[in-house]
């Protein structure tokens, strides 16, 4: 059972390898000669929503994975609207169990990204590009986010390692103070560890990985300015209460 899973996770990878290489390469070069500039963003966000939400799901036929989260969180997911969700990160797939349950979704990614031949224009196209240009990137996620589009981040920009303190940074709570935009605090979790931070990708167990996704109560940023708080002060509030949601 334990080789047949190391087998089935290899395979996973290089069936969403390929998906990544014909959507990038192929797919969305052709299409975006029929589509108007303005249009491109959100026509792609929704297919790689699609897309990853299909993956999902057969992650879990393939019985690698199972996801569990209540109706409720399930439906208060789907209809969230500009909000800057963020969540801890655990697992290498965190990224694509969150978009592929919350349509119109980008995320903040590496401009590493953008350089990788088979990514590039799928990140130019449905994700926002982390150039080290703080201010740009605000202004990027602002539009975004008053435009209905959710911004996903995950605060401690690499996977996290059960059992060490998570050492947020600063870009997420920066966003949404800069768009004053609610924050969304998700905890994922597994029952075994699962593509975690040094871990080796055929190291899947011998039972599928139950995921648990749990949608803390929202962080209103005006609830927390205070007339002698200053936007440094507040950040750090915000970080504080982040990191607590996120934990749990």
């Amino acid at each position: 059972m334990k080789y047949w899973r190391s087998f089935v996770v290899l395979f996973l990878f290089c069936f969403f390898g390929v998906g990544s290489l014909i959507l990038g390469l192929i797919y969305i070069p052709l299409t975006g000669l029929f589509i108007k500039p303005e249009k491109r963003r959100p026509f792609y966000c929704n297919v790689v929503h699609n897309l990853w939400a299909f993956f999902t799901n057969f992650m879990q036929v393939m019985g690698t994975i199972k996801l569990n989260l209540d109706k409720e969180t399930e439906t208060s997911l789907k209809n969230t609207k500009g909000s800057v969700i963020v969540a801890n990160h655990p697992s290498f797939i965190d990224i694509v169990l969150l978009i592929g349950l919350i349509p119109n979704s980008l995320c903040v990614v590496k401009k590493a990204v953008k350089k990788n031949p088979i990514m590039s224009n799928i990140a130019t196209s449905a994700y926002l590009i982390n150039d080290e240009d703080n201010e740009l990137l605000k202004q990027e996620a602002t539009k975004a986010l008053n435009n209905g589009f959710n911004v996903i981040i995950f605060p401690t920009g690499t996977r996290t390692v059960e059992g060490e303190d998570m050492k947020l940074h600063k870009g997420a709570v920066s966003i949404a103070m800069y768009a004053n935009a609610p924050i969304v605090p998700v905890h994922i979790s597994c029952d075994y560890k699962f593509l975690a931070k040094h871990q080796k990708i055929l190291d899947a167990g011998t039972k599928p990985v139950n995921y648990y996704l749990t949608m803390n109560q929202t962080i209103n940023i005006d609830e927390y300015r205070e007339p002698n708080l200053d936007d440094t002060k507040l950040r750090r509030r915000l970080n504080a209460i982040v990191k607590d949601r996120i934990s749990q």
